[in-house]
């Protein structure tokens, strides 16, 4: 498993605007790696699709903003406080602020995650 954001290969430029997107499309598979494509970036928060080969996953991280997970193919093991979840295509899970949390391998799969930044998050 990989750590959070190792050996990652981050894609920061934005979608382009006013079309339609595929977004389980934008995105491919890349042996033994994390891939991660910003769909938009703001201040107040971004959307990232990101894709996991096999084996692939996040180690525990905490965040101070509230992340939406949402499984766009395949399906994956999200842990939240030590308390597992798994979810498939079309399924999402809000992640709360200052909770560890992590994504364990589970086969091949790809995700949107929007992070909210909105800088009155409680502790």
């Amino acid at each position: 498993m990989k750590k959070a954001f190792d050996n990652e290969k981050p894609d920061n430029s934005e979608l382009e605007k006013s079309i339609a997107h595929i977004i389980v499309e934008i995105i491919e598979y890349v042996p033994n790696s994390v891939v991660i494509k910003t769909i938009m970036k703001k201040s107040t928060g971004n959307i990232s699709v990101m894709s996991f080969d096999s084996g692939e996953g996040l180690t525990e991280k905490t965040s101070p903003f509230e992340t939406f997970a949402q499984i766009i193919e395949g399906k994956a093991e999200i842990v939240i406080d030590k308390k597992s979840s798994v979810l498939e295509s079309g399924q999402g899970i809000i992640i709360p602020a200052h909770l560890p949390n992590y994504i364990k391998p589970n086969g091949r799969f790809k995700m949107i995650l929007t992070t909210i930044k909105s800088g009155y998050e409680e502790v």
